[in-house]
């Protein structure tokens, strides 16, 4: 099973270009993934959802979308339009932005698997501690699921950024709680304390940074690893591989790099 998470900065579009649309068919329609997990899915449910429609056709997926009614930044999650969906539902009361879950069966796996596709809160973080307690329930040992997306937080597994004084202090307090002299990590130990497991930690990816990209280095990050996977630990036994995919068309694509990985069936 190939998955992909990427978050697309506004779905690709810019006011007066698609290109970096473009780019971003052609990467997903290269990597061909089984499961795409999209964050900034802006405007796909504008005009009667007409760009996710559009979507499906361009990647051959089938598409189902997280209505950010707040911020407008939807979430959303394709798959191969092969597979039998279990059950499907999104929230957007809990979340800043808003979390997709679908539930899927895929051959040769032994139960179904719950994907969440999820974009925390930019805003601070004890904002984003609140939003991960509503998916601990998916940690569940006995189960397979996986939630991957923009964490906005730091892994306690990676070096702290040496460069933090070049960011605006308006950007950087997004990271940090009061005064304090290091990043936060309590987002993701508290995922880690539930019982997931890091897959770009498991896979030693640590301290690849998904964010900025070659084209945003004057965006609101320091460099850091922003997008993250977290699988059960049932489904993390199973994970092959582990890639930050960086190429001169993600480079310009979005201010995010994808995430790639594979897993191997059960």
């Amino acid at each position: 099973m190939k998955v992909l998470s990427w978050n697309t900065l506004f779905a690709g579009i810019d006011t007066a270009s698609a290109k970096r649309r473009a780019f971003q068919i052609e990467v997903i329609n290269d990597l061909k993934p089984d499961i795409f997990l999209m964050q900034e899915a802006k405007v796909f449910d504008l005009n009667g959802q007409k760009l996710l429609f559009e979507t499906e056709s361009k990647i051959n997926m089938r598409g189902f979308l997280g209505n950010a009614i707040h911020t407008g930044q939807n979430t959303a999650i394709f798959i191969d339009p092969s597979y039998q969906v279990y059950n499907f539902n999104y929230d957007n009361i809990h979340f800043h932005h808003a979390a997709t879950f679908v539930s899927v069966e895929i051959p040769g796996f032994s139960l179904p698997i719950q994907f969440a596709s999820v974009h925390l809160s930019p805003t601070g973080v004890e904002v984003r501690r609140r939003e991960a307690s509503y998916l601990m329930q998916l940690a569940d040992p006995a189960t397979l699921s996986l939630i991957t997306g923009d964490f906005n937080s730091l892994s306690p597994h990676d070096n702290e950024p040496e460069n933090w004084k070049t960011l605006s202090p308006h950007y950087r307090s997004r990271y940090f709680e009061g005064f304090s002299k290091n990043a936060d990590r309590t987002v993701l130990e508290k995922f880690e304390a539930a019982g997931f497991i890091d897959c770009g930690h498991q896979a030693n990816t640590t301290n690849q940074h998904t964010v900025p990209t070659k084209s945003y280095l004057n965006a609101e990050f320091v460099p850091f690893r922003c997008d993250y996977a977290m699988a059960s630990e049932k489904l993390a036994k199973k994970l092959k591989s582990f890639d930050v995919i960086r190429t001169d068309k993600t480079d310009f694509a979005s201010d995010h790099y994808p995430i790639f990985m594979e897993f191997d069936s059960m």
